[in-house]
């Protein structure tokens, strides 16, 4: 039985470029650097013209650190001094000074607990621009701004606009934008930051995707912080499959497999080195196992799409969470721009 499927029409989108690069089977005009520090994985991403259209993402750099953790205190700063190491480098990369003036922008929706990434973290940012203009502080700091714009659904002003005339105003010299981002799998929710030099989408993280605020649309560097809070319903639904699937090869080999049946407990079979071949896939799941990861989630995009159930889901610890990535990017944003701050930490 033959069954086409029009991968362009229902093709679901994701923020994350390690994401859009591992769907990809292009081999050219990517960078890609992987290492791991304190079990932390950072992937550096240099996207060139000729791959950037094609993979729906823009030229630039992306730095993506991969975590399991921040409920405890000694991950969470572990995660913290990477993220901190890794947005000075790219501060660097923007060529942008020590001295130079920044505004801080928070999107999302405060009354929306998986959406307010932005402005959890202005609550954390050191604002110094104020003292600045009436007496130079000491040195070690430098002028920063910040600014919570909501969402459009209760402002009625389109955020990229409202940004664009508050920059006309201050000036800065770069702006940092701080948002909930999409993800094409469950395991990166809340586990995941991104950081890039190609501006941002207002609203991606959910699907609702606003004028881009960019280098090109402002005119000035923008550097984009994000981190993925919400996953869709298609997203898990495909994933639970493919979990399906590994847990079945994992439990066929391991019935076989006297020196595994010697571990007592349950093993995370997640962790393990598994092959799911096509016969296990279509034994398992019939017709379905014989499409591939990409066809069984565009077909249940078409399936829960038009009915009104491609729902998007938290944890249902998101506001214990929340707290913790918010103190994450905003005492790191402010030891990264701030040299004495991160002499007194």
């Amino acid at each position: 039985m033959n069954h086409e499927i029009d991968l362009s029409k229902y093709r679901i989108r994701t923020d994350l470029a390690v994401e859009a690069i591992e769907n990809s089977d292009a081999k050219s005009g990517i960078e890609e650097v992987v290492h791991e520090e304190e079990q932390i994985k950072i992937t550096e991403i240099t996207l060139d013209e000729s791959i950037a259209s094609s993979i729906q993402k823009k030229a630039g750099n992306y730095i993506t650190i991969e975590f399991k953790d921040v409920s405890d205190h000694h991950n969470r700063e572990n995660v913290k001094q990477q993220f901190i190491k890794y947005f000075q480098k790219l501060l660097a990369k923007c060529q942008i000074q020590k001295d130079d003036s920044c505004l801080i922008v928070g999107l999302g929706n405060r009354k929306s607990t998986p959406d307010a990434l932005g402005p959890l973290t202005i609550d954390q940012i050191l604002v110094t621009n104020h003292l600045f203009l009436l007496d130079y502080p000491e040195e070690g700091f430098r002028p920063v701004s910040a600014i919570t714009p909501g969402v459009m659904g209760e402002t009625g002003i389109e955020t990229s606009e409202m940004v664009e005339s508050i920059i006309q105003t201050l000036k800065p010299d770069f702006v940092i934008v701080i948002d909930a981002l999409a993800s094409q799998s469950i395991t990166r929710i809340n586990t995941t930051i991104q950081m890039s030099n190609t501006g941002i989408h207002p609203g991606s993280g959910i699907g609702n995707s606003r004028k881009e605020i960019s280098k090109e649309t402002l005119g000035i560097p923008v550097l984009a912080i994000g981190i993925p809070t919400v996953v869709d319903a298609v997203t898990v639904v495909s994933d639970t499959l493919q979990f399906l699937q590994k847990f079945y090869s994992f439990q066929k080999d391991f019935s076989h497999n006297p020196m595994q049946k010697m571990v007592h407990g349950s093993m995370n079979y997640l962790k393990q080195n598994i092959n799911v071949n096509e016969e296990e896939k279509k034994e398992l799941f019939g017709i379905l196992g014989s499409f591939n990861a990409e066809e069984t989630k565009t077909l249940i995009h078409e399936v829960l799409t038009p009915v009104g159930y491609n729902l998007m889901v938290t944890p249902k610890e998101v506001d214990f969470v929340m707290n913790h990535l918010s103190d994450i990017l905003g005492n790191g944003i402010n030891q990264a721009l701030h040299e004495k701050v991160n002499e007194n930490v």
